[in-house]
């Protein structure tokens, strides 16, 4: 919802339609894929990741070899029939640290590590030649940098290592946006003289 505003106003129109807890699997059962395709957009930003790789005995976890991919396929070629472009984006990390201050995002079991959705992703992305926003790999060099301390500060609540406030929910837009620009230098026209950002968050001394 905060790419948006780093745009020129009325030169571009940004649908959320992201829901939580919802998968690949979840978010077409129930319907709200079709709502996504019947908005006729231009452009489809698909990110999923943190929900499919829930452990299997939970309705919305998916495989990261077999049903994820998948689904992906899926998303890209209905985006594609409609006339849209679709931009596949990583999931960003989990916010989890080891003792040497270093991202550990994995869940508590191997077979459900985000990693594996995450590579998945990058795998379709060149399989079907579709652009690929790697926020998983910029969103954990930045919360390295940033250390647990003041990745804390962007939470959505205390001990909510997953999702973000409002400062943190424009810094990742922020990290979208460096490379959905140069995935999609078209868009570029259209960007914001003085767009709205967050980029000057930067670790304490």
């Amino acid at each position: 919802m905060y790419i948006e505003e780093r745009f020129q106003p009325g030169t571009v129109s940004v649908l959320n339609l992201a829901t939580p807890g919802r998968s690949t699997k979840t978010f077409i059962k129930e319907g709200r894929w079709q709502t996504a395709l019947d908005a006729k957009p231009d452009y489809v930003l698909i990110q999923f990741g943190h929900n499919d790789s829930h452990p299997s005995n939970q309705p919305e976890a998916t495989d990261p070899g077999t049903d994820y991919p998948a689904n992906l396929r899926r998303y890209i070629d209905d985006a594609r029939k409609i006339g849209a472009i679709p931009v596949l984006v990583t999931p960003m990390v989990r916010r989890n640290y080891d003792a040497q201050g270093k991202i550990t995002d994995d869940q508590k079991s191997p077979a459900h590590s985000l990693q594996l959705y995450v590579e998945a992703m990058k795998a379709i992305g060149q399989e079907k030649k579709v652009p690929v926003i790697d926020l998983h790999t910029s969103s954990k060099a930045l919360m390295e940098k940033l250390g647990p301390v003041e990745a804390a500060r962007l939470a959505n609540k205390k001990g909510d290592n997953t999702h973000f406030n409002e400062k943190g929910a424009r810094t990742m837009a922020d990290l979208v946006m460096k490379e959905l620009l140069v995935v999609e230098p078209k868009l570029q026209q259209y960007l914001a003289a003085s767009p709205s950002s967050a980029t000057s968050i930067s670790p304490a001394p």
